[in-house]
């Protein structure tokens, strides 16, 4: 659950690098796009074969840390059992440890909503027909409402980060002391908010008409 959660947050990172794109210009944002579909790792890889591997390694982590959850979730209810001497209090908990499942439900409506608007080109939001990705940015954070929605979700994806990633490199050895919890918690704070604003800023740019 450790290592597909952090390779999830290594794709965000690259996701939200890419969208920033968009303050450059339709061009750089529509050449960015064409070069994952198309040109990365060619001609290593024959052009257009990148894109469909790095679904399927992404579609594989989602499968295994949802299954991870539910795995480690069962276990811990069935180890819980009925024992009266089981604390109801979670004081010890943090606000972001108790909403994890919550977290990752958001993660994967967001993933799968980001397919069907972006991808499929099912769900179409202020375009018609197929078009580049730079106009179909633009016609889904042109309504204010789409925005907000946008930053519910993603504030929620952010919370299941801060704690994912302090627990992924605690589950996997890192925290070997007091001095490198504190370090951890505060690169979880950091990856956490530079996700938020680095998704926000493009959607919020655009509904404000800071870019056109």
């Amino acid at each position: 659950m450790a290592v597909t959660g952090l390779v999830l947050i290594a794709f965000l990172l690259m996701h939200m690098y890419g969208n920033l794109k968009i303050f450059i210009g339709p061009e750089a944002y529509n050449d960015y796009a064409e070069f994952l579909k198309q040109d990365l790792l060619a001609p290593i890889l024959p052009h257009g074969w990148f894109i469909w591997i790095f679904r399927a390694v992404l579609f594989i982590c989602l499968v295994l840390h949802i299954y991870c959850a539910i795995t480690l979730w069962s276990v811990s209810v069935e180890a819980r059992g009925k024992s009266k001497y089981v604390r109801k209090n979670r004081k010890e908990q943090t606000l972001a440890s108790r909403f994890m499942r919550w977290g990752g439900i958001a993660l994967f409506l967001l993933i799968v909503f980001h397919i069907l608007m972006f991808t499929s080109n099912t769900f179409q939001l202020g375009w018609t027909g197929k078009q580049e990705p730079y106009t179909m940015f633009m016609g889904a954070f042109a309504q204010p409402w789409m925005v907000v929605i946008y930053a519910v979700f993603v504030g929620i994806v952010c919370v299941h980060i801060r704690h994912g990633f302090w627990s992924a490199f605690a589950t996997l050895g890192a925290n070997v002391g007091k001095y490198a919890q504190i370090v951890l918690n505060v690169i979880a704070y950091f990856v956490a908010v530079l996700v938020f604003v680095g998704f926000m800023l493009p959607p919020v740019a655009v509904c404000f008409g800071l870019v056109s």
